[in-house]
Formats: C-alpha cells, structure tokens, sequence
C-alpha cells in the first residue's frame, strides 16, 4: 500500500489545539483549496479570520451560533453526516466569524482562495441539492452545498458523498486537471469518515493515480478523519469495505470562476456506466435527507 505522504493525510497529523483538520494550501503545496474541521466541546467557541479565503461553515455534528458583520444566527446542525444533511453558512474573504456551540459539535470549514467579495449567506437544508449517482454496487447520494445549487461563491465547490458499504464510489476514475469544454482545473480535498461496526472502527480504499506524463500514485486505506489530496490526475474509486458505510466531503476550487465541475473518466473504465442501464439504484440510499 502506497500512502505518499504529500497527498494522504492521516487523521490527526494536521490537527492541533480545536482544529482536528487543518490542511491549508500551503501544507496541500497548491493555489487554491484548503479545509478545517474544528471540534467545539460544549460551551466552546472559536473566532476565526477568513484571511484571502471564502468558507462555508457546515457542521459535521452538533450545531452552533454564528456570529458575522453584527448578525447572530443559529445553524441546527445535524446528529451525524449519516444521519441527515445539515443547514449552513457562506463566509467571505476578509472576514471574522465567531462559531460558538452550547452543545458541542464539530464543523467543517471547507475553503478557497477568493477573488471577489461576496456578501454573508446562510442557508437551510432547503438549498442542499440530494441526488443519487450509479446504480447497483456503484450506487451513492452527493450532497452539493455549493455546486449547481444557486449558492454563489468566487472560486469554492463543496459537495459531500455517501457510500453505503460494499459500494464503489467515485467511479469510474476520473480527472478534472485542465480547462477545456468537457473538464476544468480544481484542486481537490477528499475529508473522510467511516461508520464503525461491530467490532470497532470501520476503513475504506481511495485510489489516486497519474498519466506518464504527470505521475502520481496513492492507494491507501482510509479511516475517520483521514485526508486525501488530489492536485491532478485519475481518482476512484473510493471503496466502502462490507459493513461500513462511507462519507467524504469534497472541497474543490480552480482557476475558473464559473462554479462549473467538470471532468472525464478514464477510458479504460468509462464502460462501466452502460451497465448501470441494467441495474437498480441500492434501496439503502438516500441515506439522508
């Protein structure tokens, strides 16, 4: 098993004091997207300065108060990314934010470098466009918070993925690593979490892989926490082992300021599509609502 240490982050290694994620875009070594995810203990807060970033706040678990530019507001939140899909705020650049949580919780803060000013935004779960993908053991449910959603963002896309266990996720392969009419550049942030079962923690497989021209190389095994980076080339699948269901929460940006994701398969799997013609959507999704 190849894990490379530039593209594959174990859980905890990037984290330090309420922070147990934090891969800027200087730790990723590229332009343009970064991630954080911060654990609030019960009365915690944290007050965080956007710098050239915009974020969305998008609790994991647990909900919070905002704070922003004099406004206060709640964001319910939700008990689990297995559970239900969760309300959420849009953050701009230059901005201080004030999170504070009564219960506790932790919250993601997906994040792009910013080329405009965009006003502060909060969402309800109303926004969160749920889809299904694939069929059969390639079924899934993505989760967009800003991706062909009518959230406005400089140069951010975050959408999350759930996988239920035994399926094949982010398949076939595919890159977006140029721009061109059927793909675009985006840096990409693979954040993981992974249901336990009854014996304890669960894991899946993430695959990354390169051209000759451009290589690069990751087949790890990922658990709860643990982050994958993708700066270009092929990625797929993201595997869910049997009894364990399988959530990634992407964050995207590019050069492009036209909130457009898209890419293309490999051709030697791109096949695997025509069979879902054939199949049925696993009755196990949505997984959420």
């Amino acid at each position: 098993m190849n894990t490379n240490p530039d593209i594959y982050v174990p859980a905890g290694e990037s984290g330090h004091d309420q922070y147990e994620v934090d891969i800027t875009q200087q730790r990723a070594g590229w332009t343009w997207s970064s991630i954080k995810v911060v654990k609030l203990d019960a009365g915690g807060e944290l007050s965080y300065d956007t710098g050239d970033d915009e974020i969305l706040v998008l609790p994991l678990n647990g909900g919070c108060t905002i704070e922003v530019d004099g406004q206060t507001r709640e964001l319910v939140g939700r008990p689990s990314v297995f559970e239900a899909i969760s309300d959420f705020c849009y953050i701009p650049r230059h901005t201080t934010v004030k999170i504070s949580s009564a219960e506790g919780g932790r919250f993601a803060l997906p994040g792009a470098i910013a080329a405009s000013d965009l006003p502060v935004a909060f969402y309800g779960t109303d926004h969160v466009d749920v889809s299904l993908r694939g069929t059969g053991d390639c079924s899934r449910q993505v989760n967009n918070y800003a991706l062909n959603n009518g959230v406005s963002t400089s140069h951010l896309l975050v959408t999350e993925v759930l996988t239920p266990g035994g399926n094949w996720s982010s398949y076939p392969p595919h890159k977006h690593e140029e721009y061109s009419e059927n793909e675009r550049e985006l840096e990409e942030i693979y954040y993981f979490e992974v249901t336990d079962g009854a014996g304890g923690p669960g894991f899946a497989l993430h695959r990354t892989y390169g051209t000759p021209e451009r290589p690069i190389d990751l087949l790890a095994e990922v658990r709860n926490g643990d982050v994958a980076l993708v700066p270009h080339g092929w990625h797929g699948p993201c595997v869910a082992a049997p009894g364990y269901d399988l959530y990634y929460l992407n964050v995207m940006a590019g050069p492009a300021e036209d909130q457009t994701w898209k890419s293309v398969d490999d051709p030697h799997h791109a096949w695997i599509r025509e069979t879902w013609e054939s199949q049925e959507v696993d009755p196990r999704l949505p997984m959420t609502h």
